[in-house]
This record gives C-alpha cells, structure tokens and sequence, in this order.
C-alpha cells in the first residue's frame, strides 16, 4: 500500500514521498506531512541490537515507504559510508552524569551533513522518474549552506543556490561557503537576517511565474531546508540510535525512557525527535533550547508564538530565528490533522506577526516537550565549565543546550544532548569563553591557539580553509533573490 504526503494546510492533494522529496514545499505553502507512514512502530528489540547504517535503513523505509528497499540501501551506503570520520556515525559519548550525542563527524562539522549527506541521494532516486534538472534554494543561519553544497556539488542533474545572512554568520561558516568548489553550485549573502532569506525563499517557492518560466527550461525548484521532508527523515536516525548505543552499554534496558535536550531555532532538529517518538520510541522529555532570540521558550510557555521581536545577534548564530518553519508540521499533529487550524495560525503569522494556541492544547504539547533558553554569557560559562570539569570542548550551540539541561532535574532518566557542530567552527567565541583576548585575532589565529590551549585538533576540513580561494562574492537586497536564483539556473543548466 502506497503511503501519501499532503500539505498541513490541506489534505486534498497527496504525493508519494519522492514527489514531496521533489517539490520541498507544498504548492499552499505548507510543509508536507505523513497521517500513514508515523503509525508505524519500529521494532524497538531489533533497532536496538542494529548500527546505524541498518537503523537508518529501517527509519527511511517507514518513512518514505515508496521507495525500495534496495534504493535505501544505497542511498544509506553512499552517504554514511565514507563520509563520516566514525563507523558510529553519530556516537555518544559521557558528559558529567549525562550523555553527548555527538554529531559533527561529517564532512562539514555540522549535524546537518546527517540529512544533507543523504538528501541527494534520495533526490537522485526520486528525479529518475521526473526528468526535470532539480535546483536546491536554500537560505541558511550557517551550517545548512555549506552542507548543503557539500551535499548536492558535483551530484548530476542537480545545482545549488544558497543564500546567508552576510555578516551574520561566523567566520568559519561564511569561508565554508563562499570557497565551495564545482560548477554546479551558487552563493549570495544577502542584507538582512536568516529570517529574511527564509521568508523570500518562500516566496520563490510560491512564485508560480518562475515556476513556469524554469519548466520552459525543464528545471524544478526544491529545498534542501528542514522544511523539506527529505530532510528531516534521515534526523530520526539518530536519536535511535542514541537509545540503541544507550542499550548496548547497560546505561538504559529497553522500554526506559530518555530526555533529549536539543538547541534549535527551526525546529526541525527537536522535531526529528519527536518523529522517533511517534515511531515507538521511549521519549520522556523533548527539551527545546534556544539563545536569546527565545521565541520557542516564550510559545512553549505561554502559547503564544509571536515573532514581534527585536532580532538579536548572538554567539550562537545558527540559532537566530525568529520563524521557525518546521513548528507548523508539529501544529499539525498537536492539532490531531486539522489542516484549517494549521492555515489559519499561518496566516495569522504572516498577517498580524502572531498566533495563540488553546490552552488545553499547550498543555498537550508540554506533556512532551519542554523549554529554556541561555544568554551568551551563560553560553560562555557552560563552555568554560565543560571544559574545566569534564574535559570536553563544546560549540557555542551545544553549550545553550548544556545549559538548559543543567536547569533541570533527571528524574531518573538518563539524558543526552545533542552536540550540533565542531567548536573550530566558532573558535572565536569559545576561545573567548576559555579566558583569552581574542581581539585581534582572525579566525584562524583563534583556531590555532584554542588547539594550543586545549590539545584537541581542529578538523583537516576547517583548518584548511585558510589556504581555500574566494569563489563567491556575491551580496543582494531580498528582492533580487529572484533574479539570482533564475540567473543561476541559466548559468548551471544551460
């Protein structure tokens, strides 16, 4: 039986998950949901006996069950095989009396190379039945640009645009990008926020003029951003393999429940957690970790989601967002389907700049999860005191999530946090949380006396960025968005 996506805001018109793959957004505007596929219930005794590259086979072909066995396979093989620096994928080590879930050993030193290594694979399986050249349009907070060109360079039929936030994002990130190699790839800042791109991106997506304009020259438009499904699927896999890894050390017996404390700002990462809860996973607490653009901590509190809010600038810059996309898809199953209401908070958002949720179904969403937020000063200290009392380097998204967790009690539960990026992509800041001036210093000056202070070896692939030429230098207002994203279909598909 064939399992079909449709949009939160409406349920009239299904896909198959490779079409959804395809499309990225919904032709409403809406993110694409699953009523089907999240009934199923992995076989928790089995997962937790398998590695990762078999628990991933498992969470793509419950999730998007139009494809093969055999294409998942493949798909699983090519991304996780050789471009990770740990046959563990994502493993987990001890932090003090909890656990890291550690998932900065791909090719970009970001969590987001997890779905970004797999996305084009399954975009290539799914274009096969298509046809049309797939162009990826992307705004990014950071990590999502660079592994998403890393991703899909090189991948036939394919290009990439992506678009950052310019002078919003750390050193490291904004020489990831602007250094990336082949020829099937662009890159634009643009003057503005994350929140900005993303909006505008939107906008493309629903421009039904482009559309037809690029089917002319038989190019399709998708996303590589968590709101795309094929995105956020692959994410599932590691929480289960967390509790897996979890089993196997006698740290949890199967059926006990696990916190996972998550920093997020679109949500999609804490919302893959929730996927693997609906699966069957034992899920105690989701703990949703922001900086101090606390939008989610003030909506998990209140009810209220209102991004009327002055923008702030932090030291964890993948985390400043004020709009955070993938919530609606949670909306949708707060809401038990009902796609009207889904619509109508969006609107709301987009009309008057918030919504407000009832009563009865906040207090449904907290009996999964909950939230807190970290200053940057709170962020400096976790780092500083993570690295004094447990030997461990963390990033300055990780330590938001550190934080949050420290507010909380175990209940006698083990809890993991997921550490999101190397902490070479922010040497800078961490380097300052250690203690030391850094004025003066450039990035890679930072680089090299926090692995002087510290012992702990910056990855080849960060570090080697300092001898990487400038590619793209490209910087635009949002409204020539457009024209660069249809520029760059001409460039690469012409």
């Amino acid at each position: 039986m064939t399992t079909f996506y449709h949009s939160t805001r409406s349920d009239s018109e299904a896909v198959t998950s490779k079409q959804a793959i395809l499309a990225g957004i919904a032709p409403d505007g809406g993110l694409y949901v699953s009523d089907d596929a999240v009934r199923n219930k992995l076989d928790l005794r089995a997962v937790c006996q398998e590695g990762y590259h078999q628990i991933a086979c498992r969470v793509l072909g419950t999730l998007l069950p139009d494809f093969t066995e055999q294409e998942v396979a493949s798909c699983v093989e090519a991304a996780y095989a050789d471009n990770f620096d740990t046959p563990a994928v994502t493993p987990l080590s001890p932090l003090g009396t909890d656990w890291l879930l550690e998932l900065y050993h791909g090719p970009t030193c970001a969590f987001k190379d997890v779905a970004l290594q797999m996305l084009p694979r399954l975009m290539s399986v799914a274009r096969k039945g298509e046809g049309r050249n797939v162009m990826i349009v992307t705004a990014t907070s950071g990590d999502t640009g660079k592994a998403a060109l890393a991703g899909f360079a090189g991948v036939p039929g394919t290009g990439v645009t992506v678009f950052y936030p310019d002078g919003k994002v750390s050193d490291v990130q904004h020489l990831q990008m602007v250094t990336q190699t082949s020829d099937n790839v662009a890159v634009c800042g643009i003057r503005g926020t994350f929140d900005d791109a993303q909006t505008q991106v939107k906008r493309i997506f629903a421009d039904r003029e482009l559309a037809v304009r690029l089917a002319a020259q038989n190019v399709m438009l998708s996303s590589a951003n968590s709101i795309n499904v094929g995105r956020l699927v692959p994410q599932v896999t590691y929480y289960i393999s967390a509790y897996a890894q979890l089993v196997q050390t006698g740290a949890i017996v199967i059926g006990d429940e696990v916190d996972f404390c998550v920093p997020t700002g679109n949500f999609g990462d804490v919302l893959a957690g929730y996927y693997a809860k609906l699966l069957g996973l034992p899920v105690g607490k989701l703990i949703v970790a922001s900086n101090s653009n606390k939008v989610l901590t003030d909506f998990l509190t209140t009810g209220t989601y209102d991004r009327r809010r002055d923008f702030v600038k932090t030291i964890s810059p993948s985390m400043d967002i004020l709009v955070s996309s993938n919530l609606e898809r949670m909306l949708y199953y707060l809401t038990d389907g009902d796609c009207q209401m889904v619509a109508d908070y969006m609107a709301d958002l987009a009309q008057k700049g918030y919504y407000t949720i009832s009563k009865d179904l906040l207090a449904k969403l907290r009996q999964t999860f909950d939230c807190g937020f970290a200053t940057d000063d709170e962020t400096r200290q976790t780092i500083r005191d993570t690295w004094e009392k447990d030997h461990v380097l963390i990033d300055t998204h990780t330590a938001v999530a550190r934080h949050v967790l420290g507010r909380f009690s175990p209940d006698g539960r083990q809890r993991v946090c997921l550490s999101t990026a190397s902490p070479y992509k922010f040497s800078a800041d961490v380097l300052a949380a250690l203690g030391t001036d850094v004025s003066g210093l450039d990035g890679f000056a930072c680089m090299d006396e926090l692995q002087r202070l510290t012992g702990v070896a910056a990855p080849a692939q960060l570090s080697g960025l300092r001898n990487a030429p400038v590619l793209h230098t490209d910087v635009c207002d949002m409204g020539a968005m457009t024209a660069f994203v249809e520029g760059s279909c001409h460039r690469i598909f012409a």
